[in-house]
C-alpha cells in the first residue's frame, strides 16, 4: 500500500519535508505513535549497527510474557509441607529429575523436565509492567533513561537479512516493554496486526507492473530528495529502498504467519494457544526474537480456579513448543523463557487469591544451548524471599545474552550521546551456561 500523506495521519505531506520518507512512502511501516516509519528508513537505520555475535550455540530467542504476575508458589516452586495457608491447593508433583518439583497439572513438562530450567528466587520490582523483564530496567527507571528491549538489542545488532526477515516481531503488538528505547524507533517490533508485519503482504493491486510501477514512482521521489537534500542522508538511499521492495514481495514472513501450511494434526495440538506455534513458525523463518503472551495472572481472586484452567494450556502450549524444535534439530538455537514481571504472596488472601509479590518469582528457561534438566536458586519454606542470594531480573537476561553470544557489556550511545551498557548487572547464571 502507498500512501503519501503527511506525519500526522490523514494530513497532506509536503514533498519539501526532508524530515522522513514517510511523507512520500508507507510500506511495512512501524508504528510510531500517530505516525510511521517506512522500511526504507527503517533499513537505512538498521545498517548502523554492527554485529558482535560470538560463538555460541542460540541463534534466536522466544520470549513467553505471563502478564499479571504469575504465583510463583503456585506453578515451579510448590510448597507441599508449608502450611496450608500458604500452600494452598497445590502440592506438587515429582518430575522426570529426581527430586524436582513443580505443579501437578504441568504433566507434560514434568515428563520431560530435562528439558528445562527453572530459576526460583528472582527478585522482581511491584510494578504491572513487562519492562523490566523484556529490558531489565523498570518502567519507571526507563521514563528517563529509555533503555531498550532485548528484541530490540536484536534488532540493533542483526538487522534486516537479505532476504527480508525482521530481527524482532512480537506477537503482541507494540505493547509497554517492547520499546526500543534510545536504540530508537528502527528497531520498534515487527506486529502482525496493524502496522508492521501485516503491512510486508503487498495488496493483489500492488504486485507485478503495478508495483514495479510503484518503485520507478518513488525512486523520482528519490531524485527530488537528492536534489533538495543538503545533509548528505539521501546518498545511497536506492539501495535501501530497493530491499524495501524485495522485503514486500518475499512473501517469507506471509508464509510463516499463515498457519494453515501446517498439518492438521499440529494446529489442533495447539489449539488456543495458536500464538505459539506461529512464534515456531517465525523463528524457522530466521527471525531472531519473538515475543508472545499467554493468560491473566493477576489472580488478586479465586488464584486456584484460574490457575485450574490456565496451567494445563500453558503446558500444553510448553511442551509443543520444544517437542517441536527439537524434532527440528533447533532447540539449541532457540532459547525460550517464560516469566510474568513479579511472583503472588505466599499467604492467601481472604478472596482465596494471592496478592503482589516482587520478593520472589519464577523464570522458567529452555533450549538454547542452555544446562536443563535442574533447579537453580530457592527460596525459603514459605517461598517467601530467596533462600541464600537472589538472582536480580538482569541475571536472568544477561543468560539470555550470553547463550545468543550477546555481550550485555557492550554500549551503545543513548538520546543525549552517552554510552550506556545494554545490562549493569552483567553477570550470567552460570549454572545455566552450557
Amino acid at each position: 500500500m502507498f500512501t503519501m500523506l503527511g506525519q500526522g495521519l490523514g494530513r497532506a505531506g509536503r514533498f519539501c519535508d526532508l524530515g522522513t520518507r514517510r511523507d512520500f512512502l508507507r510500506i511495512g511501516a512501524l508504528g510510531v505513535g500517530a505516525g510511521s516509519l517506512g522500511l526504507t528508513d527503517l533499513l537505512k537505520a538498521q545498517a548502523s549497527g554492527t554485529n558482535s555475535k560470538k560463538s555460541s550455540k542460540a541463534k534466536s530467542a522466544i520470549f513467553v510474557y505471563l502478564p499479571g504476575g504469575p504465583s510463583h508458589i503456585d506453578m515451579w516452586d510448590p510448597k507441599p509441607d508449608a502450611p496450608s495457608e500458604i500452600r494452598g491447593e497445590f502440592l506438587g508433583a515429582e518430575t522426570s529429575i529426581p527430586g524436582i518439583r513443580i505443579n501437578e497439572l504441568f504433566t507434560k513438562q514434568a515428563a520431560m523436565f530435562q528439558n528445562f530450567a527453572a530459576v526460583r528466587g528472582v527478585v522482581s520490582v511491584n510494578e504491572h509492567s513487562d519492562s523490566l523483564v523484556m529490558s531489565g530496567y523498570s518502567d519507571i527507571e526507563n521514563r528517563v533513561m529509555n533503555h531498550p528491549n532485548f528484541g530490540s538489542v536484536v534488532s540493533k545488532l542483526r538487522g534486516m537479512s537479505e532476504d527480508g526477515i525482521p530481527p524482532f516481531v512480537s506477537l503482541r503488538g507494540s505493547s509497554k516493554g517492547t520499546e526500543p528505547g534510545y536504540l530508537g524507533v528502527a528497531h520498534r517490533p515487527f506486529t502482525p496486526e496493524g502496522p508492521g508485519v501485516a503491512n510486508l503482504k503487498p495488496t493483489q493491486a500492488n504486485t507485478g507492473d503495478r508495483l514495479n510501477k510503484r518503485r520507478g514512482l518513488l525512486n523520482q521521489f528519490d531524485d527530488f530528495r537528492k536534489e533538495s537534500d543538503t545533509t548528505g542522508t539521501a546518498n545511497g538511499i536506492d539501495q535501501f529502498t530497493s530491499r524495501a521492495f524485495e522485503i514486500v514481495s518475499s512473501g517469507t514472513v506471509r508464509k510463516a504467519l499463515d498457519l494453515g501450511k501446517e498439518d492438521a494434526k499440529v494446529r489442533e495440538s495447539y489449539k488456543g494457544v495458536e500464538n505459539f506455534l506461529t512464534a515456531r513458525r517465525l523463528i524457522e523463518s530466521g527471525v531472531g526474537c519473538v515475543t508472545l503472551s499467554y493468560g491473566g495472572w493477576d489472580t488478586h481472586a479465586n488464584n486456584f480456579g484460574q490457575l485450574k484452567r490456565q496451567l494445563p494450556v500453558l503446558d500444553r502450549a510448553l511442551a509443543n513448543l520444544v517437542d517441536d524444535l527439537k524434532e527440528r534439530g533447533m532447540l539449541d538455537e532457540v532459547a525460550i523463557v517464560v516469566w510474568g514481571e513479579f511472583g503472588r504472596t505466599p499467604k492467601i488472601n481472604g478472596t482465596a487469591g494471592r496478592d503482589h509479590w516482587p520478593t520472589a518469582m519464577n523464570a522458567l528457561l529452555a533450549g538454547g544451548g542452555l544446562r536443563t534438566g535442574q533447579v537453580v536458586g530457592a527460596t525459603n519454606s514459605n517461598a517467601e524471599k530467596p533462600k541464600e542470594r537472589g538472582y536480580p531480573v538482569q541475571r536472568v537476561l544477561s543468560t539470555v545474552y550470553h547463550a545468543l553470544g550477546i555481550d550485555p557489556g557492550m554500549t551503545f550511545m543513548d538520546t543525549f550521546g552517552r554510552p550506556q551498557h545494554i545490562l549493569t548487572d552483567r553477570e550470567p547464571i552460570t549454572e545455566l551456561l552450557g
